[in-house]
């Protein structure tokens, strides 16, 4: 089973379950845009300097920073879903 990680480490198209939100400044307006456990997440596009990414969450394409990502812990689902 994948270890958890930083949602700033998974590549673009690379599936994930969120694990956790940190405490931080940025967890109730991640939850309050779907960001809780258990919810599927794949990096979509990133800006030209990295920073935004986009991500699809669930049915819908969220854009946030890589110090917001950065509270987020994911588990990688198996390579065999990822597109």
């Amino acid at each position: 089973m994948p270890q958890a990680v930083k949602l700033t480490e998974l590549q673009i198209g690379q599936i994930a379950r969120i694990a956790s939100v940190a405490e931080s400044p940025y967890k109730e307006k991640l939850q309050e845009m779907g960001c809780v456990a258990g919810v599927l997440i794949k990096p979509i596009l990133k800006a030209p300097f990295g920073d935004p990414i986009a991500y699809e969450l669930e049915e819908y394409t969220l854009s946030m920073r890589k110090n917001e990502a950065e509270s987020i812990t994911v588990k990688p689902l198996d390579p065999l879903f990822n597109s």
